[in-house]
This record gives C-alpha cells, sequence and structure tokens, in this order.
C-alpha cells in the first residue's frame, strides 16, 4: 500500500485517510471549509492557473501537462519538501482533489513526484 493516497474531496472521508491535503489552487465547489475534514490546503502546490486553464483535463493532453506540471514542482522546492517531511514517517497521507476524472489529475502526478 502507498503510503500517500489519492482521493476526490467529494468522497466519503475514512479513518484510513490519514492527514488529509487539499493540493488544488481553487477551493472546491460547493464544498464548506467547516466540516470539511481537510488538515491542510497546499495551493502553492497546485498546477499554475495557466498549466490548469490549459489542460482543461483532456486526456489528449496528459503526457504533455504531467511534464509541465512536474517542471513547475521541480522549482518548488520547498513546498515539495514539507509534504515529503509529513510522509517520512509513514503515517497515511491523502491527496485530494476536485476534478471529475480520477485518471488524469494533478493530485496523481504530485503523488508520484513525491514518492522514491
Amino acid at each position: 500500500m502507498k503510503p500517500v493516497r489519492v482521493k476526490r474531496v467529494y468522497d466519503v472521508p475514512s479513518p484510513n485517510d490519514g492527514m488529509r491535503v487539499l493540493v488544488d489552487r481553487l477551493w472546491p465547489r460547493g464544498l464548506k471549509r467547516e466540516g470539511s475534514k481537510i488538515d491542510l490546503w497546499v495551493k502553492e502546490l497546485a498546477p499554475s492557473d495557466r498549466l490548469r486553464r490549459w489542460f482543461g483535463h483532456d486526456p489528449g493532453r496528459w503526457v504533455e501537462f504531467q511534464k509541465r506540471y512536474r517542471s513547475e514542482l521541480a522549482k518548488n522546492a520547498e513546498h515539495v519538501a514539507s509534504l515529503r517531511e509529513l510522509i517520512k514517517d509513514g503515517k497515511p497521507l491523502t491527496l485530494l482533489y476536485a476534478a471529475k476524472d480520477i485518471e488524469h489529475n494533478n493530485a496523481i502526478v504530485l503523488r508520484d513526484f513525491l514518492l522514491p
């Protein structure tokens, strides 16, 4: 089992989620901050607005999106390091995203970038 999970923010929280970290730049539509079960919001690690708009969750742009997003993450060493610190102890961590597409989203790329 991977120490870092990926889950839609709208899915029911589970005790197995561990620390729940929102990794989108924008707060999820229709979700109230109170009672959201989000422990941390790291919008600085979300794709830039320009990249997010270009991608538009188009599966045809997925490969290029991953490349561009990884490049952005590589330039954001401080925030990446802070998330890596959270997973060092092996406790569960769940990256939360709002996109409907469960196979093509920034949380998947970020999880793979964080893990060795």
